[in-house]
């Protein structure tokens, strides 16, 4: 990993970091998995879990940490390795793909949060999952809003990016 990419990942984590805490007044909307999609899609597998790590000590140091942190890096560290695969493997990924897939990781994260705290309330899985649906959706629609003011200018950040030095390394 060079210099390089160790800064963009810094400042995608700083920018995550930042919108999480300016949007934590709304329920589940934050850039977060956006930028970890986003990330994992042009620089792979590796550098979305890196992020996902970064940017949930970072934010939970100021939002809350708990329990909760280690969720959290798993559910995003598996978005950011999804993302990652998919971008190693289509070489040019259609936005409607990457719209899906925002969508699809909003729903994932609160699949993955819901099992690790229903014991919490003492009620079964399924009714915990249900009641906290509307905010699973909040997620995904905030992801694909952000992902819709994000993606053109990271992407074409990204693929100056790869063209400069993924083909020097």
């Amino acid at each position: 990993m060079n210099i390089y990419k160790i800064t963009l990942l810094a400042l995608l984590a700083a920018l995550a970091v930042v919108g999480r805490i300016m949007l934590s007044v709304i329920p589940n909307v934050q850039p977060v998995t956006s930028v970890i999609i986003i990330s994992g899609i042009f620089l792979g597998p590796v550098a979305g879990m890196i992020l996902s790590i970064l940017i949930t000590f970072l934010s939970n140091m100021i939002l809350g940490t708990g329990i909760w942190t280690i969720w959290q890096i798993i559910s995003w560290g598996l978005i950011g390795i999804i993302s990652g695969v998919i971008g190693k493997t289509m070489k040019k990924i259609p936005f409607y793909v990457v719209l899906i897939l925002a969508i699809f990781s909003g729903y994932l994260y609160g699949f993955i949060i819901s099992l690790t705290n229903y014991q919490i309330t003492g009620q079964g899985f399924l009714v915990y999952y249900l009641a906290g649906l509307p905010f699973d959706t909040y997620h995904a629609i905030g992801n694909t809003v952000i992902m819709v003011l994000l993606y053109p200018t990271i992407s074409f950040i990204f693929q100056k990016y790869i063209q400069k030095h993924m083909n020097t390394n």
